[in-house]
């Protein structure tokens, strides 16, 4: 079987690194202008060179958005903004314009991928946009695996797929709650999630929906991790995971099991387990998931009508920084409670162990109750190597 790219998000340059070290073949970011992601961190020019370099150094690439819908005083810049980004590294760029389209393939050698926000659904419509110079293009997310398949078979270009995610409750993405309500396009990089605030039902006057109750208009997130085998067969080139402005830890973990189980089914043919991959994700996942439209129409217990369902986890206390070989000491950043003689989980890139630690240790040598404030550096034997970007969960039977 062919490879399947894995394409992660990256809101800063800490998490690119992540992503790639993690497993995905290619990350995708967004500069200072021209992005649907405004309140991301995004990324300077410096930025996206040196991510652009480590990336190519460890066999992945770099994708950039340039995905906003421009309005008529959005465009100044543009081509100054693309010479840039290829003189940066960078690999592909992520457009739902055509004239961004067309200014990527005449002033640049970069590849040029056609957004989801276009809502391409079909043979005809993918034809267009390889007629007009896309080199691949991200199909809308509300098909069918049936259906991805047919459109890949008669479709002469690479085609992308959402996996994993945040599925917004418009049309691929072409919502104008945000707008109306709050004066932030979502079109343009403003989004405030509207769908997803507190709502009450109000008829004539008279508030229909009880005190413990709301209404919202939120789906449940995208977990493709059953699917997997059946995209892979269905001739999807590369695998999208949604989350520019998720965490380290989500970013590890997401992007991990979903390479895991990408290589064992190309490996084997098969996967033995899906619900070891499930779990793994379910450490770093903190809303509920869904198939998504992968299976056909949704019904209701795919939605969130009347609830929110974030449920943060803290299981995550730490990212390893060093690791002393001489004495056996893991220094790690905390970024979350922990105490001594406690169980954790090590995970990285090649690692997954549980260990029982005893003392912890401030940078000081002093011997502390509990590992308290995030960003303080603390020790503890611990005598699995480890390496920078390792990270360390609370274990949970």
């Amino acid at each position: 079987m062919k490879r399947v790219e894995l394409l992660a998000p990256a809101g800063d340059l800490e998490k690119l690194k992540i992503a790639v070290m993690y497993g995905a073949d290619a990350v995708f970011i967004g500069g200072k202008i021209f992005s649907l992601r405004s309140r991301a961190s995004n990324f300077t020019y410096e930025d996206i060179k040196e991510g652009c370099d480590f990336a190519h150094a460890h066999g992945s690439h770099i994708h950039v958005t340039c995905n906003i819908l421009p309005h008529e005083g959005d465009i100044d810049g543009l081509i100054e903004h693309l010479l840039k980004l290829e003189e940066c590294g960078v690999d592909a760029i992520i457009c739902a314009s055509i004239y961004i389209l067309k200014m990527v393939k005449k002033y640049t050698h970069m590849e040029a991928h056609i957004s989801t926000q276009e809502t391409t659904t079909n043979t005809p419509a993918v034809r267009f946009w390889v007629r007009e110079g896309a080199d691949r293009v991200v199909l809308g997310r509300e098909l069918s695996i049936p259906q991805i398949k047919e459109i890949k078979k008669n479709a002469n270009t690479d085609i992308e797929v959402f996996i994993h995610g945040g599925m917004c409750v418009s049309y691929s993405g072409r919502c104008m709650l945000s707008n109306n309500m709050t004066n932030r396009d979502a079109n343009r990089g403003g989004c405030a999630h509207s769908c997803r605030w507190n709502y009450d039902l109000i008829v004539d006057n008279e508030k229909k929906n009880t005190n413990s109750e709301y209404f919202a208009m939120s789906s449940k997130d995208l977990c493709a991790i059953r699917d997997i085998p059946a995209l892979i067969d269905a001739g999807a080139d590369s695998f999208k995971i949604e989350g520019r402005m998720k965490s380290l830890h989500y970013i590890a973990t997401v992007v991990k099991a979903y390479r895991m189980i990408i290589d064992e089914y190309l490996e084997k043919g098969m996967v033995s387990d899906y619900d070891f991959y499930l779990n793994e994700i379910r450490k770093a996942e903190n809303r509920e998931t869904s198939y998504g439209f992968l299976h056909g129409q949704t019904d209701v217990s795919e939605q969130l009508y009347n609830m929110r369902s974030e449920e943060p986890s803290q299981t995550f206390c730490g990212i390893v920084k060093s690791y002393d070989e001489e004495n056996h000491m893991a220094y790690v950043e905390s970024r979350n409670f922990f105490k001594p003689y406690s169980r954790l989980e090590l995970f990285g890139p090649k690692l997954s162990e549980v260990i029982e630690i005893k003392e912890i240790y401030d940078k000081d040598e002093n011997i502390l109750d509990a590992s308290r404030h995030p960003g303080d550096i603390v020790h503890f034997k611990c005598d699995i190597k480890l390496n920078p970007y390792d990270m360390v969960r609370v274990y949970e039977d």
